[in-house]
């Protein structure tokens, strides 16, 4: 057997030992229980992950003097795992190679603030990602030769394969909401046998809420990971119960989802601009102009409330902390930040900051 193989099949195994005693790949047992503070202290015991994402939106990003004070920011909410997201970007839909620009984290900066924050006590996820110019979508992607951008892709994903190993990064993410590909299991499948040559710890696929059932190759990957957006309301709500209840069939689907394919749920991101309408459409930047941010902490607590101390949950990396200075399109009181916010103060409430 190969020994990427023989990987693949003591991973596997070893999950489903886990999942089976309601463990995890980032840590121990957590109780099933209704959301209660019972369950939050469930959570806390669990090792699931909590964490925060830093996402880079140019070169020198990570080595900004800013970067110490938000990994400081982020482990004082209790969070205890940081993503970070270099980005590659393709001009069109049916390119074939993505490739760097200026707004690429650089290697160097990405080794340097893994190593900021594995000196802070955070664990890291690294979760590479494709863009596309302006506001088009990268579930927009389809190549004109889809053999060519995988063979692209995997020298991209390798590269960063490699580099989490280097760095002992925590957990890699082998792609995030490619919806236009992830429908090619095959290809996908040599990916993560390729991602596995350089890099031994667990994998996921960050897969949009819309998109996660279309995935069939949940088996090659240690977690499934979501990005979280799905609508909780019809109108404008900052009322917790209410966004509970949204998420009870959502969260039932998910449990059943988890139990067939013999894995559990990460949300590799959830997260919430502080505007009005914010919780009809999470995934939206610009639900509003109007400040809303009790809207954004009931949506924060309802999805906590909604599934820590799940076992079948393996936690989730809120979107996003902060932007860097000078680099925000939109305003700090209406971003997805909850730095300074209620939400910040959920965070900390339900993760136990000291």
């Amino acid at each position: 057997m190969r020994a990427d193989a023989l990987r693949r099949t003591v991973a596997a195994a070893a999950v489903a030992v886990l999942l089976a005693a309601g463990g995890c790949t980032t840590g121990g047992a957590a109780k099933d229980t209704d959301g209660t503070s019972g369950a939050d202290r469930a959570g806390a015991r669990s090792g699931t992950m909590r964490g925060i994402t830093l996402p880079s939106w140019y070169r020198t990003d990570y080595d900004s003097p800013a970067a110490d004070r938000y990994l400081r920011g982020i482990r004082a909410t209790g969070a205890r795992w940081v993503t970070f997201t270099p980005t590659w970007y393709q001009n069109r839909v049916t390119d074939t190679s993505p490739h760097t620009t200026e707004e690429t984290a650089s290697d160097t900066s990405l080794r340097h603030i893994v190593g900021r924050a594995h000196g802070l006590g955070l664990k890291v996820m690294i979760k590479p990602h494709i863009d596309l110019p302006g506001d088009e979508d990268r579930a927009d992607i389809r190549p004109r030769d889809r053999a060519a951008w995988f063979t692209s892709y995997r020298r991209f994903i390798t590269h960063y394969a490699d580099l989490a190993a280097d760095t002992r990064t925590e957990q890699l993410a082998v792609g995030t909401e490619l919806a236009g590909v992830s429908g090619d299991t095959a290809a996908w499948a040599g990916v993560v046998r390729a991602v596995r040559d350089h890099y031994d710890g667990p994998l996921t696929y960050a897969a949009n809420y819309d998109e996660y059932r279309k995935i069939h190759f949940w088996k090659d990957l240690d977690l499934i990971g979501i990005d979280a957006y799905w609508p909780l309301s019809a109108r404008p709500t900052d009322d917790p119960a209410r966004l509970r209840r949204a998420w009870a069939p959502i969260r039932d689907e998910l449990a059943a989802y988890a139990r067939g394919q013999n894995r559990r749920i990460l949300f590799t991101e959830a997260g919430y601009v502080s505007q009005r309408g914010a919780t009809t459409a999470p995934y939206s930047w610009t639900v509003s102009r109007r400040p809303a941010p009790a809207e954004q902490a009931a949506a924060y607590r309802a999805l906590l409330d909604s599934f820590t101390g799940r076992r079948w949950w393996a936690g989730v990396c809120w979107w996003m902390w902060d932007d860097w200075p000078d680099s925000g399109e939109t305003p700090v009181k209406l971003a997805y930040t909850p730095r300074g916010k209620p939400a910040e103060r959920v965070l900390r409430e339900k993760w136990g900051a000291s």
